[in-house]
């Protein structure tokens, strides 16, 4: 393995994680900076939206930019703190060149509920300057709880 490889498998696993990390804590701003401008989020069984513009207001309601975090504006039980935590495992380099690469990896989402959701991404990533940013990803979502707080579509 040579080391620009080692370099750009932290720098996606850095853009990987700043995408959770971002949208768990309701930073929709920076979450969709790990795109590329003209990127593409495909969700299965719902829609493809086409840059970082679209991608924000489709994310809108589960990423929001309140402090408070995720979804704040839901009503909610006084007593009961919004939580949102992604945990990304088993991330798979499918292909890994200078230019591009494909990575695959599963997704589970635990809310102040429990378990909520689960799935997979299926990422394509390309340099731009110092960092990998996502040029499309795909969301599949492979089971959901039927009272998901957040899984769209379940």
């Amino acid at each position: 393995m040579e080391i620009w490889e080692l370099v750009a498998r932290e720098r996606i696993r850095d853009a990987l994680a700043d995408y959770n990390w971002s949208g768990d804590s309701g930073r929709s701003a920076e979450m969709i900076q790990t795109f590329c401008p003209g990127g593409r989020l495909e969700v299965r069984g719902l829609k493809t939206v086409h840059g970082r513009d679209e991608i924000a207001a489709f994310l809108g309601g589960v990423a929001q930019s309140d402090p408070a975090g995720p979804a704040a504006s839901r009503p909610e039980p006084a007593a009961v703190k919004r939580i949102v935590r992604h945990a990304l495992t088993n991330i798979r380099f499918l292909e890994l060149t200078p230019e591009r690469a494909r990575v695959a990896s599963y997704f589970t989402v635990f809310t102040e509920a429990g378990l909520d959701h689960y799935g997979r991404y299926r990422d394509e990533l390309v340099p731009v300057g110092d960092a990998w940013l996502i040029r499309h990803r795909l969301v599949s979502t492979d089971w959901a709880a039927p009272d998901s707080t957040m899984a769209a579509g379940h």
